[in-house]
């Protein structure tokens, strides 16, 4: 009765529609992780702690971890003929070790040349992958969205290169970015936005207006489009940065439905947010309240339950915003890994096509335009 009752009051607020839209947001694509098996390997026995399945199963996405998914999307179609489709939210640069490793500062480099990098070192995982995201984006089956220009908290990076520390010197020389441990507070190395009370606050807002305005640069270089909504890595963000975003066109940011900021300086609040337009703000906002985390071991059918949280958006007349990651696709150190995420939404896809048949596959920047389009 608990979980019923906080599966709807979530829905209760914000815009709504007659119509059954579904939205897979799907983070953390484009970022480097792992990128073997080798290499992780190679990390446990240095002594970093790789923990959980982030650290261990994610990597680039491979050409093989795209071929399967798109075969998975492509079979289903909405009553328009549409194939089901992800919004990847993607980062648009990766570490350049190399100079990294020369220079003793943080350099990074275009994600398409991530791809031609690993294609040379590892041709049968990634010749060819590059390519076929492009594919994926002109069949509509993935439409990708700002996520970041890279996936790592700049300050603590640079912290730990001046203090020489071994996991992350680990990580460059094995080409990884996984089990960096924190020595300021506040900071978790995949959080690229989150502020510690030991460095000047001015000066790392300063660090991540830079990154955010160079990153929307960079998407558009990379994809040759703008991208029209933006999720922070981890979902942590000072609320300053939506006025960056909002003068860099973007439209709408996805956001958690209620979450803790950290303001700096000792301070923080508790926002609480709804999908459309909020006081003060020029965005959309986009609030997921459909989990599916299709791979992950747990004591619950990720199918079910995803079912049923698509269940109480409809029955509030919202959109299905459903959040997932990419390790639950990604097979290049465990393909049964990559295989149960995929069978899961195939299930999944089925299930809510069975259940509800007038649904209809769209992007987030779709859901932002829509919304946007029906809003005075």
């Amino acid at each position: 009765m608990i979980r019923w009752f906080k599966d709807n009051f979530k829905n209760l607020g914000g815009w709504r529609t007659a119509r059954k839209l579904v939205v897979f947001n799907v983070d953390d694509y484009g970022n480097v992780r792992i990128p073997s098996r080798q290499a992780r390997d190679r990390l446990t026995t240095a002594g970093v702690k790789l923990t959980g399945r982030m650290d261990q199963l994610d990597t680039l996405e491979t050409r093989q971890d795209l071929e399967a998914l798109f075969e998975v999307l492509d079979f289903f179609k909405d009553h328009q003929g549409r194939p089901a489709k992800f919004t990847p939210y993607t980062l648009s640069a990766n570490p350049d070790f190399a100079r990294i490793q020369s220079d003793k500062k943080y350099h990074w480099e275009l994600l398409p040349i991530t791809f031609q990098r690993l294609a040379e070192t590892q041709p049968t995982a990634y010749q060819g992958a590059w390519d076929l995201w492009q594919e994926g984006i002109a069949q509509g089956l993935m439409q990708p969205q700002f996520h970041g220009r890279e996936h790592l908290n700049l300050t603590l990076i640079q912290h730990k290169l001046d203090q020489a520390a071994n996991d992350l010197s680990q990580n460059l020389q094995n080409e990884s970015m996984a089990g960096i441990e924190s020595d300021l507070p506040g900071i978790g190395f995949t959080q690229a936005f989150a502020l510690t009370p030991q460095k000047p606050i001015d000066e790392q807002l300063a660090i991540h207006r830079e990154v955010i305005t160079s990153g929307m640069a960079t998407f558009e270089q990379v994809f040759g489009f703008r991208s029209l909504t933006f999720t922070p890595p981890s979902q942590v963000i000072h609320p300053t940065l939506y006025q960056v975003a909002e003068d860099l066109e973007i439209r709408g940011i996805d956001k958690p439905y209620r979450v803790l900021r950290d303001l700096g300086d000792g301070k923080r609040f508790i926002e609480k947010n709804r999908l459309g337009r909020q006081r003060s703000q020029q965005h959309i906002t986009i609030v997921r309240n459909v989990v599916f985390e299709p791979a992950e071991v747990a004591s619950f059918d990720p199918v079910q339950r995803a079912l049923q949280l698509m269940e109480a958006a409809f029955r509030w007349g919202k959109p299905a915003i459903i959040s997932s990651h990419r390790v639950n696709f990604c097979g290049h150190i465990d393909p049964e890994y990559r295989a149960t995420g995929l069978a899961n939404l195939k299930r999944l896809l089925d299930g809510m096509l069975q259940r509800w048949p007038d649904i209809e596959f769209i992007s987030a920047d779709q859901l932002v335009q829509i919304i946007d389009d029906s809003t005075p």
